[in-house]
Formats: structure tokens, C-alpha cells, sequence
């Protein structure tokens, strides 16, 4: 029998990862005019993995985690001895090498997409919407509209890549494309 997500232990370990993330991206910002703690960033990635019906703790543990090896000093190693190796498998398959420029690290994505497990698809997924919906409200500090219009066709590449995995979000991600005018 699967574990849900209503068991104490996984409560526990959910609120655990949730004040991890926390304290790891507690100086940084969302580049949105108001400046939104990046927190609510990896808190709205697990709440879209939810409401389409992911179950999975350790899916929803590494959405809350997802962005701490690449954006903070935290290891894929501390991740593993804190939240055992699911989690940080799942981690490790969406973190970016950051040691790569920018252009090749979109590559990569894309190239890394349809081989990636079912759970880093829908980190992915989750990932990729919120940040669509958050650009699609308002362009960030420094950003054109080509800037825009660029990161939504490349997501579209990314996006390309994990689909067949949850209907709900690619049928979000789709409606976002759509009123976009971005070719899926």
C-alpha cells in the first residue's frame, strides 16, 4: 500500500522540507516587480503537483527542494543524508549545472527531458508552469517582451519532452501556450 500524503511521518517530513527550503533561499527574491521571497516559488511548485493529483511525498519533497542545489550552497549530498536518496535523485535530475553558461544549460533541458524519470517530469512540469503563469501576470525586473516570448518557446521545447506524464498540468500548460500563441 502506497503512503499518503494525510500520514503523520509524511506531514512531518513535508513541513521539514518546506522550512529546509525556506531557510536556504531565505535572502533571495522572486525578480517580479514586488520582489515576492523566492520561498513561494518551490511552495507553489508542490501546491500545482497536489492539485493535479500527485501523491507521491518524495515528488512533492523534491519540488519544495528542487531549487536548493542550484541556487543555494546546499549539496545533493546533505539533500540525500536529510531526505534519503529519492528525494535527492529527483533533485539532481532538474538541478542545472551552473559551472555550464546559460545557453547550454537550456540545451540540456530540452536534451534531458524525455529521459528523465516520471518524477522529475513532474517537477518539471510543476516547475515550468509556475513560472509560465508567473510571466504570463507580469515581466520581471529586466526582462523585454522578447525576453518573454524566448523563455515561452523554449519551455515549450522542455515541456515537449515530459508530456504523457499529468494530463491536468500539461492541459494548464497548454491553455498558457494557447493564449500565448506559442507553438506546442
Amino acid at each position: 500500500m502506497a503512503m499518503q500524503l494525510n500520514d503523520s511521518s509524511i506531514l512531518s517530513s513535508i513541513i521539514t522540507c518546506v522550512n529546509y527550503a525556506a531557510i536556504a533561499h531565505k535572502n533571495q527574491r522572486r525578480k517580479d516587480p514586488d520582489k515576492t521571497p523566492y520561498i513561494n516559488h518551490p511552495i507553489g511548485v508542490a501546491h500545482i503537483l497536489i492539485e493535479a493529483g500527485v501523491e507521491d511525498p518524495a515528488v512533492i519533497q523534491a519540488a519544495l527542494l528542487h531549487d536548493t542545489v542550484e541556487d543555494t550552497d546546499t549539496t545533493n549530498e546533505e539533500l540525500k543524508e536529510l531526505f534519503g536518496s529519492k528525494v535527492a535523485g529527483i533533485v539532481a535530475e532538474v538541478t542545472d549545472d551552473k559551472s555550464l553558461d546559460k545557453q547550454e544549460r537550456k540545451r540540456l533541458q530540452i536534451v534531458h527531458a524525455a529521459s528523465s524519470s516520471t518524477e522529475a517530469k513532474l517537477v518539471k512540469l510543476a516547475d515550468k508552469l509556475y513560472n509560465l503563469r508567473d510571466l504570463d501576470r507580469v515581466t520581471p525586473e529586466g526582462w523585454s517582451e522578447e525576453r518573454v516570448e524566448e523563455y515561452f518557446a523554449w519551455a515549450a521545447k522542455v515541456i515537449a519532452g515530459c508530456r504523457g506524464t499529468n494530463a491536468l498540468i500539461e492541459s494548464e500548460l497548454d491553455k498558457l501556450f494557447k493564449k500565448r500563441k506559442v507553438i506546442v
